[in-house]
């Protein structure tokens, strides 16, 4: 297990929601038991709330998850900003997908990390080069 186990969006939502997510929620489940066990941190970059949050009624669930022992919202910085646009440079990408860059700009302040995503493809492209990140498909 890695050191910090970075959560997207998808990630997140399969643990607010598991009645709807199905699979995804018992593999996010056991994804978030082995970090803990491992005593790995876990971290929600404060952009994802802008993709999971909608109502104080919908929000229930994520604040829900945010509320469990161990799980910390990562503020958004000037430096973390910063990175994920250089990310959004360097992957060619345009800023639709800024809050995955954010998501693996929070990644790379651990020495070891380990994104739960279910966008595979936009992340590793982000994180491409970067040995200290790793991906897991939920």
């Amino acid at each position: 297990m890695a050191e910090a186990l970075i959560l997207d969006s998808e990630a997140l939502n399969a643990l607010a929601n598991p009645g709807e997510r199905g699979a995804l929620a018992l593999r996010m489940r056991a994804v978030l038991q082995i970090a803990r066990d491992h005593s790995a941190v876990v971290r929600v970059p404060a952009p994802v709330l802008a993709e999971v949050c909608r109502s104080p009624k919908l929000d229930a669930a994520v604040n829900r998850v945010l509320g469990m022992k161990g799980i910390v919202v990562a503020e958004l910085t000037e430096r973390i900003a910063r990175r994920a646009g250089h990310l959004l440079a360097r992957a060619r990408l345009a800023s639709d997908h800024a809050v995955d860059a954010f998501v693996v700009a929070t990644a790379l302040d651990y020495p070891d990390s380990l994104i739960a995503t279910g966008d595979v493809g936009d992340i590793e492209r982000l994180a491409a080069g970067f040995k200290q990140v790793r991906t897991f498909r939920i």
